[in-house]
C-alpha cells in the first residue's frame, strides 16, 4: 500500500480507532457534570428550567455513554492483537491499571446509570440526585486510571526491568509519575471546555431558529460563563504541562517548535517563536519561517534569555516528526486562543444585553460548536506522536512493540473498521445531532417557579424551606 509496512498501519488503525472513542468520553466528562449540576439546581430552586434541560441533556448523555463503551472496548483488543509485545513487556503495568479503571469507573457508572436514565418515578430525589452524581464522579474516576496509564507511557516511574519485562515496583511512583497530574488536568480541563462549546452551539443553533425559550437561553447562558472561565484555565494549565514536557521530553518541545539548533555557550537573546513554517526533516531546518524574536523562551522558559535544546542535539533516530507535531500543536493552541477571545466577546455582548440577540455571534457559537473537539484531538496527535519513536518512553521503540503481522491482514482489519466505524458511529452521531436540533421541551415558558415535580415524586418530597431562586 504505497510503500506502508505493517506497522504503519498498525499505528494508523490505532490513530484511528483511539480518534473516535476519545469524543465520546470528552462529551461524556463534562454532560456528567452539567447534569449533576442540572439537577442539584433544580432541586435547590424548582426551577422548572433546570429538568428541562435535563431531560435533554441526559439522553445526548447516554447517546455518547453508549458509543464510547462501544468504541473503548475495541482498544483494548488491538493491545492483543496488534501490540501484543507491548502487552507482553509493560502489561504488568499497563495491565492493571486499565483493571482498575474498570473495576472502580466502569463497575460504579454502570451501577448507577439505570438509576439515573429511569429512576425519576421509581426512587426518591435524593437517591436519584445520588445516581447522577456517582455517574459523573465514574466518568473522573476513568478519565483517572485511563491518564495514569498513558501518563506512565510518558514518564515512566516505579519499575524494574526482569527477565526483559516490566515489572512495578512502586505502585505509588507509576501512579504519580511526573506528567500525570499535568496531562489529566489538562484532559479534563479539556472534556468540560469542549462541552461547553457543544451545548453553547446546541443553545446558538436553537436562537437562531427563533426558539428563544427559558431553557434555550439558560442553557446557552451557562455554556458561554464556563467557556469564559475555563478557557483561560486551559491556557494556564497547559503552560504548565509545557514546561514539564520540556524536563522530561525535550525532543518533543523541540520538534513542537520547528526548533533545530542550540544556542552555543555565550550565545545570548533567547530564542524566536516560530508562528509559521514548514520542518524539514530530511534537510534539518524550518523552511519559510516567520518568526517573532524571544517569544519563543519567554513561553518555554519564562525568560528572554531561556535556551532549550534543539533537534539535533537528538539522534535523527529519536527524533518526532517535527512537520507533523509543528502542524497540530499550532491548531490546539490556535483554537484555545481563539476560545478565549469567544468567551470575551460572549461577556461583552452579555454586558450590552445583546448575547441572546446578536446573529453574527450565535452564528460563531454554532461554528466553536466543534472547536472544542478538534482541539481536543489535535492535541493528543501532539502528545502521541511527539512521544515516538517509543511506546514507553526511552524503554520501548514502537517498531520492537508491534506484533509480527503480515501487511494483508493489517490492511483488511484497518478497511472494515473504517467501514465499519463511519456505518456504526456516523448513524449515531447523526442521531445525536437530530436529538440537538429538536431541542429541549417547550413548555417552559409557564411560571419558571412552579413546581416540576410530578405527582408520584411530588408526594414523596419534603416542602423546601427559603425563597426560590
Amino acid at each position: 500500500m504505497h510503500g506502508l509496512t505493517a506497522l504503519d498501519l498498525a499505528r494508523i488503525q490505532f490513530a484511528f480507532t483511539v480518534s473516535f472513542h476519545i469524543i465520546f468520553p470528552a462529551i461524556t466528562i463534562g454532560l456528567a457534570s452539567f447534569l449533576a449540576f442540572l439537577e442539584a439546581r433544580w432541586l435547590m430552586t424548582k426551577n422548572r428550567v433546570y429538568r428541562t434541560l435535563f431531560d435533554f441533556w441526559v439522553k445526548i448523555f447516554a447517546l455518547n455513554f453508549g458509543m464510547g463503551v462501544v468504541s473503548g472496548l475495541v482498544m483494548a483488543y488491538e493491545f492483543g492483537t496488534n501490540w501484543s509485545f507491548f502487552s507482553e513487556f509493560a502489561g504488568g503495568v499497563t495491565g492493571p491499571l486499565l483493571t482498575y479503571e474498570v473495576l472502580t469507573a466502569f463497575f460504579l457508572e454502570a451501577g448507577f446509570l439505570g438509576v439515573m436514565l429511569f429512576g425519576w418515578n421509581r426512587v426518591g430525589p435524593g437517591l436519584h440526585f445520588f445516581s447522577t452524581l456517582m455517574v459523573a464522579l465514574g466518568t473522573m474516576i476513568s478519565a483517572t486510571w485511563i491518564l495514569v496509564s498513558n501518563s506512565w507511557m510518558q514518564t515512566p516511574t516505579g519499575y524494574a526491568i526482569i527477565d526483559g519485562k516490566i515489572v512495578p515496583t512502586d505502585w505509588l511512583a507509576v501512579i504519580f509519575n511526573p506528567s500525570f497530574p499535568y496531562r489529566l488536568a489538562h484532559m479534563v480541563v479539556a472534556a468540560m471546555l469542549s462541552t461547553a462549546l457543544f451545548v453553547a452551539a446546541a443553545g446558538a443553533w436553537q436562537l437562531l431558529r427563533g426558539k428563544n425559550t427559558l431553557a434555550v437561553r439558560k442553557m446557552f447562558s451557562m455554556a458561554m460563563w464556563m467557556v469564559l472561565i475555563v478557557a483561560p484555565i486551559q491556557a494556564v494549565v497547559g503552560d504548565a504541562h509545557g514546561l514539564n514536557t520540556l524536563e522530561h521530553q525535550p525532543a518533543k518541545i523541540a520538534a513542537m517548535e520547528g526548533h533545530w539548533d542550540t544556542a552555543k555557550p555565550g550565545d545570548k537573546g533567547g530564542f524566536p517563536l516560530i508562528v509559521f513554517g514548514i520542518p524539514d526533516m530530511e534537510h534539518e531546518e524550518t523552511r519559510y519561517a516567520i518568526e517573532i524574536p524571544r517569544l519563543g523562551s519567554l513561553i518555554l522558559t519564562h525568560s528572554l534569555d531561556g535556551q532549550i535544546p534543539g533537534l539535533k542535539d537528538f539522534p535523527k533516530e529519536d527524533r518526532p516528526n517535527s512537520t507533523i507535531l509543528f502542524f497540530t500543536f499550532r491548531a490546539m493552541v490556535g483554537l484555545g486562543v481563539l476560545m478565549i477571545l469567544y468567551g470575551m466577546l460572549g461577556w461583552l455582548l452579555r454586558r450590552k444585553d445583546a448575547i441572546y440577540r446578536a446573529k453574527s455571534f450565535l452564528r460563531m457559537a454554532v461554528v466553536m460548536g466543534p472547536s472544542g473537539l478538534v482541539a481536543l484531538l489535535a492535541g493528543w496527535m501532539t502528545t502521541e506522536i511527539g512521544r515516538q519513536p517509543w511506546v514507553v518512553y526511552g524503554l520501548l521503540r514502537t517498531r520492537d512493540a508491534v506484533s509480527a503481522h503480515e501487511l494483508g491482514p493489517v490492511a483488511i482489519s484497518l478497511l472494515l473498521f473504517v467501514v465499519v466505524y463511519f456505518l456504526v458511529f456516523g448513524v449515531g452521531i447523526r442521531y445525536m445531532l437530530r436529538l440537538v436540533n429538536k431541542g429541549p421541551a417547550e413548555g417552559d415558558h409557564a411560571d419558571p417557579h412552579a413546581d416540576p415535580l410530578p405527582v408520584s415524586i411530588a408526594r414523596t418530597v419534603p416542602p423546601l424551606s427559603g425563597s426560590h431562586n
